[in-house]
């Protein structure tokens, strides 16, 4: 077996967060084509092969080039690229990494900082940011509770990475199976209310990178706590 697929994969692959709000590509998964269906079971099961193989990979891949090596590796002709091209490849590709992350850090750094000094923005001792747009008057949450919400959660620059308000679909959550942003921060109101939550990367997915969330992203959400179970 080639040596050369584990360490690409050891270098490109990105960490899974243990406890993710939510699937955070809801959005995208709807607007693909569907594919065509088959009984075919080597169609299946080679379909189902690219299906793991691709849900594990980085946005950065190129799908074309990927789709190439494996049909060059299949037909065992020789390589495309020496392992000193490869080698170069990496070293180049962590230092892009390398580069994207300070950036994201400044940014983060700025925005948090920014963002605390605001008069309706409040901090507590982990670090969460937060501002109650609407208290509410029901039943408030504990750390262990179920709970229905709607949410946007977006970066700093914007993106909205998954929104329950979009597809319209409230969802069930236990809290325990979050992140520690929303831990401390939804029991800080009651059912009927609605909170911002500005949440530090070490209170979300920390240097994990998430779909399109990259590793060490301050996290913000707009949630609307409609029921505690």
């Amino acid at each position: 077996m080639s040596k050369i697929l584990p360490v690409s994969v050891a270098v490109l692959l990105t960490g899974m967060a243990l406890l993710p709000v939510a699937c955070s590509k809801h959005d995208e998964a709807d607007k693909k084509p569907k594919v065509a269906k088959t009984t075919d079971p080597i169609k299946v099961l080679s379909y189902t092969q690219g299906y793991q193989l691709g849900s594990q990979l980085p946005e950065e891949i190129d799908s074309k080039q990927l789709a190439k090596g494996i049909e060059d590796g299949k037909s065992h002709k020789p390589a495309r690229y020496s392992e000193e091209d490869i080698k170069n490849a990496i070293a180049a590709y962590q230092k892009t990494l390398e580069e994207k992350a300070q950036s994201l850090n400044t940014k983060n750094a700025t925005f948090l900082a920014d963002n605390a000094k605001k008069p309706d923005i409040k901090t507590t001792a982990s670090g969460l940011q937060y501002q109650i747009l609407k208290e509410g008057t029901g039943k408030a949450p504990t750390a262990t509770s179920t709970v229905k919400v709607n949410y946007e959660g977006k970066l700093v620059d914007g993106t909205v990475f998954d929104s329950s308000f979009k597809r319209k679909e409230p969802v069930d959550l236990p809290l325990t199976s979050t992140i520690p942003g929303w831990v401390e921060g939804l029991p800080l109101i009651k059912e009927g209310g609605s909170i911002m939550l500005y949440v530090p990367a070490k209170l979300g997915y920390g240097e994990h990178s998430v779909g399109s969330i990259p590793a060490n992203s301050v996290l913000i959400f707009k949630v609307d706590l409609i029921s505690v179970k």
